[in-house]
């Protein structure tokens, strides 16, 4: 399980580094975050301890499903659909379409985070 490099940084800032990236007149170094928040309120709403507990539970039981998900959480599916939806836009959790139904895997469990 690898783990990644979270930024947090004012929106406009993220903004104007995306542009300056886009232009050719930054190259981000390897070591720098892929991945960005625009508070600590918003990491702390994402990587909740309940939803790091989650990602625990994911990589360790592999669930088939939400459902089963939901199941061995004891948290509402629909709840945790919108979690991992949210989860899966920042890169943290993949969901895998089988069949009928969705895998959700943990992609990432560790994280160090960068205040600019």
């Amino acid at each position: 399980m690898k783990s990644i490099v979270i930024g947090i940084m004012p929106q406009e800032k993220i903004r104007e580094r995306m542009y300056a990236i886009a232009r050719g007149e930054y190259k981000p170094k390897a070591s720098e975050p892929k991945v960005w928040f625009t508070s600590m309120k918003s990491l702390a709403e994402v990587l909740s301890d309940d939803n790091r507990a989650l990602l625990h539970v994911i990589k360790e039981a592999q669930p088939r499903s939400i459902s089963s998900l939901a199941e061995m959480t004891g948290r509402k599916p629909g709840n945790l659909s919108r979690t991992l939806k949210t989860m899966s836009n920042y890169g943290i959790v993949e969901m895998k379409r089988e069949n009928n139904h969705v895998r959700p895997i943990a992609k990432v469990t560790d994280f160090h985070i960068l205040a600019a």
